[in-house]
């Protein structure tokens, strides 16, 4: 092998370790672990708050995080991954990112679902380049004790976002200002 040769194979190789390291997709399980926390998530909600069979009954499309995790000290983020669920089946995976500045310190992980209710919804939320959660989500919310706070008004929101199994030190848990991003997992 020439010198010229040797070096180029020597470069071609340290080029492509790193990138080795990136997974793309190819021959992982990184989606069948995603569908698992979905079907966990889904689970619990469904028997936390039972209201929430309904919501997906009606929905055209449900997008479910299963694991936001969320840090801040002035400055702060937040990411998860989850999946896009169409008449009970995963189309799409999905991440969520979160960036945050203001008074705020410590650290917080919640469930969420947002629930398509109409199609043009949908495919607004399925056709972005990266769709950004805002003020236009109607938020149903678990009131203590009770079931959900959801009426027949609601049902008519093109999306309806719940959050939950909130833990941590961080009060206020929303998706307004998450921007959702399609992935190859």
């Amino acid at each position: 092998m020439s010198i010229l040769t040797r070096r180029n194979f020597i470069l071609s190789t340290a080029a492509t370790l790193p990138l080795a390291a990136c997974g793309n997709g190819i021959g992982s399980d990184a989606g069948q672990r995603i569908d698992s926390r979905v079907d966990s998530a889904i689970n619990f909600m469904h028997t936390n708050i039972p209201y929430t069979r309904e919501l997906s009954e009606n929905a055209q499309g449900v997008l479910v995080m299963p694991l936001i995790t969320e840090a801040g000290f002035g400055f702060g983020g937040g990411y998860g991954r989850g999946a896009l669920r169409i008449n009970g089946a995963t189309v799409d995976y999905y991440s969520s990112a979160q960036a945050t500045v203001g008074f705020q310190i410590g650290a917080q992980q919640y469930a969420h679902a947002l629930f398509f209710m109409t199609q043009d919804a949908l495919r607004d939320f399925r056709y972005s380049s990266g769709w950004a959660a805002g003020a236009d989500i109607q938020y149903a919310v678990n009131r203590e004790g009770g079931n959900l706070g959801t009426s027949t008004t609601n049902l008519l929101s093109p999306v309806i976002g719940v959050v939950f199994g909130q833990a941590g030190l961080i009060a206020g848990a929303t998706v307004e200002g998450q921007r959702y991003t399609r992935i190859l997992p």
